[in-house]
């Protein structure tokens, strides 16, 4: 092997004390010849709001093209910002695992699971009856984590690995690395043969294309390519609002995010064609479940979805039967994953599942709406009552047919936004800043690269726009008859074609209201954003600037003014460059697997469970997955070790989850994001008998006896055992 050594890092790194990575914890800190307008179509029975946005698309060769090449460069900067963070193709294959924190080694490590045992379908054997995630559980953690990404890269790594070796090409290549400090040399591996390298490689490709797409949907929205191009360069102005996959691969949003856009570009496609036909919508179908498999948050998402083509029906940019078409088409994706995720009852008993029920039972009795509300507004408006009402009351009764709890801390989440409603569990989500409210910067940074205004421009005009027509069909069906005004809710060319924008308006503001009640989210909003951003580009909307080479010279220079901000956003990603390094964690680790048996189960904070699990494969009982009821319960149990309850309690309920081992942070104990965050004080809100005491980590801290005994410890971790008296 060849002796290399690492690259100095741009500034020292520290190890977290959180059992997360060391060194930097990363937050997502119509053109062409249409002449369509907005315009009042007089139906037989009525007036009717259209909008042709359906512009003669570019030359198809040229469009793929440049989508190719924004994809590539958008896999480029992902892969680079990747390395120069962590200097990840310099680390070795324990350190890799270590990088991946929190979550992402949980789930990193049923990838390593299947790929390292001796057949494929042992290896999915293995993850679908699992025993070391939630000791002494046996679980399927396909249907718990949306482990479809990681089947399907495992079931990829091993037939690619085999068939190499057989050719006898090489598919990877090791250094012996000089780590420097007096620490020992490890083996440093890149290269398609590398588990970590393989695994990260298809993540960014995946979001490389999605950049393709992104080019796509811009181009076909505002029918330019300039639109396409405004969409791509907006989103890597604002790169860091938009995306955190270069930071965290191994998310579930990094697997299923890219299937949202090819998703809304079909139903932008959808809404903009009269009759669209049954491969589109079939391909809807697939891709609807396609970003619902890897991720247990899409169905939140198509919720807001539904909603907003439920609007757009009610306003009459959408036909009844295309709506209801819709609708099926949903409740097909979903009966598919409900499947192929083993039955989970979350999917059936969720709001999204209630509202397609909900919404498809309205439209079918739209006519005993129209006689008993007569038409306009007031119709609107009890349609709409009906919709938020039925779908509340079906998805009540179905959670409590199918016991079903494991959302129950979503809605709790959502209560505290409003009220001053706390717990245990919403106040672990809330401490942390990705769940708060949309911090101040946030906005500041969308009006430096005038992404916030051409996004205010485009939806003002938008507005303005549809409120004038709006208020001409209440006009005109005002005094309409009851019979005539059933004609019309039934006639299918009564009905308007602009369909699209307005739907892009509504979930546009769907997602900011996300975005502002929790900040992770805004991960929806920024890119959404770009592709509203593309519409400046649409002679349908702005023709009123001049001839289309005047609008194309105001396009260019909005877009210079973005890249004076952009460009300098971009430098800053650049710039950093780091090394990854977490000694105390890895002198954790390499104990764990030297002195403890396969068989004896640890307990501790989240994000450290999860990379002994990954690295020391020992059985844990609690990790970093929080959105099931049976887990917050236990992790709540473990917690107990950072409250103020007495030592003899929380031993009972170590012994009670059979827990061998006990790793400790002091980090955990004194760690305060911001008043009232720290874990003692958060324990003070369930446990107030007990306030005012000192923490029994605090006390642990100290000495552990005679309770627990100290077998290891270091800077940052020290392991407690439960003495062998007290165990099962």
């Amino acid at each position: 092997m060849v002796a290399k050594t690492r690259k100095q890092s741009a500034r020292d790194q520290a190890p977290q004390s959180n059992g997360a990575t060391a060194g930097k914890s990363r937050r997502s800190t119509m053109d062409g010849k249409g002449t369509g307008r907005f315009s009042l179509l007089r139906s037989r029975s009525g007036i009717f709001i259209k909008s042709k946005t359906g512009l003669s698309p570019p030359a198809f060769g040229v469009t793929v093209i440049l989508a190719l090449v924004a994809g590539l460069f958008h896999w480029y900067h992902l892969t680079q910002l990747f390395e120069n963070d962590r200097h990840f193709s310099h680390l070795s294959a324990l350190e890799k695992e270590m990088a991946f924190r929190t979550e992402m080694g949980l789930y990193y490590s049923y990838f390593k699971t299947i790929i390292e045992a001796p057949s494929f379908l042992g290896g999915l054997y293995m993850v679908m009856n699992d025993r070391l995630t939630e000791y002494p559980l046996v679980i399927n953690t396909l249907k718990r984590f949306n482990l479809y990404p990681e089947v399907l890269l495992a079931s990829w790594y091993r037939p690619y690995t085999g068939i190499m070796e057989f050719f006898g090409a090489p598919t990877k290549m090791c250094w012996s690395i000089n780590r420097g400090q007096g620490l020992d040399p490890v083996e440093s591996c890149e290269g398609m043969g590398d588990p970590a390298s393989f695994y990260v490689t298809f993540v960014f490709l995946l979001n490389g294309a999605m950049m393709s797409l992104f080019f796509i949907y811009g181009t076909y929205l505002s029918g330019s390519k300039l639109g396409g191009a405004v969409t791509v360069f907006c989103f890597f102005f604002n790169h860091g609002e938009s995306t955190r996959v270069m930071w965290t691969p191994p998310l579930r949003e990094s697997f299923s995010y890219p299937f949202l856009v090819l998703q809304m570009l079909l139903l932008t496609h959808i809404l903009r064609t009269r009759k669209p036909g049954q491969a589109v919508m079939v391909a809807l179908a697939i891709t609807n479940v396609l970003f619902m498999l890897p991720w247990q948050f899409a169905q939140f998402v198509l919720l807001t979805q539904v909603a907003c083509l439920f609007i757009s029906y009610i306003l009459g940019y959408l036909s009844p039967s295309k709506m209801q078409s819709l609708l099926v088409t949903h409740m097909i994706s979903l009966g598919v994953c409900f499947v192929l995720m083993f039955g989970n009852s979350m999917l059936l008993t969720s709001f999204y599942a209630s509202s397609l029920v909900s919404i498809w039972a309205i439209i079918a009795m739209r006519e005993k709406f129209a006689e008993i509300f007569h038409t306009g507004l007031l119709s609107w408006i009890m349609q709409g009552l009906a919709s938020v009402g039925s779908t509340v009351i079906l998805k009540s009764m179905l959670s409590s047919i199918f016991g079903a709890s494991d959302d129950a801390h979503i809605s709790s989440l959502i209560k505290s936004k409003f009220t001053h409603y706390k717990d245990f569990d919403t106040m672990m989500y809330t401490c942390a800043a990705e769940f708060d409210f949309m911090e101040f910067e946030t906005p500041l940074r969308y009006v430096k690269t005038l992404l916030l205004p051409v996004n205010i421009l485009v939806v003002g005009v938008i507005a303005i726009r549809t409120v004038q027509d709006v208020a001409q069909v209440l006009k005109e069906r005002k005094g309409v008859s009851g019979k005539e005004e059933k004609t019309d809710d039934t006639d299918e060319h009564a009905v308007s074609d602009g369909g699209e924008v307005i739907y892009h308006v509504l979930q546009l503001l769907a997602f900011a209201v996300l975005a502002v009640l929790i900040m992770r989210l805004k991960l929806f909003l920024t890119p959404h954003m770009c592709i509203m951003a593309s519409l400046i580009c649409s002679r349908q909307l702005f023709g009123w600037i001049g001839e289309k080479f005047k609008h194309q010279v105001a396009v260019c220079a909005i877009l210079s003014i973005m890249a004076m901000q952009g460009t300098a956003n971009l430098q800053a990603q650049w710039g950093i460059m780091g090394e990854f390094s977490n000694f105390p964690q890895e002198e954790l680790l390499d104990w764990i697997s030297s002195n403890t048996e396969p068989s004896d189960v640890f307990a501790g904070a989240m994000p450290t469970m999860a990379s002994v699990k990954l690295s020391a494969g020992r059985p844990i009982v609690n990790h970093p997955h929080y959105e099931d009821a049976g887990l917050r319960a236990r992790t709540k149990l473990v917690y107990s070790m950072y409250s103020r309850k007495p030592a003899e309690e929380v031993k009972a309920n170590l012994m009670r989850l059979q827990v061998d081992y006990f790793v400790l942070e002091d980090s955990w104990c004194t760690r305060r994001s911001r008043p009232g965050c720290s874990m003692p004080e958060i324990w003070d809100l369930e446990d107030p008998e007990h306030a005012g005491k000192v923490p029994l980590c605090t006390i642990m801290g100290r000495d552990t006896r005679p309770h627990f005994t100290t077998v290891f410890q270091n800077s940052i971790y020290k392991v407690l055992k439960v003495p062998k008296s007290s165990q099962r």
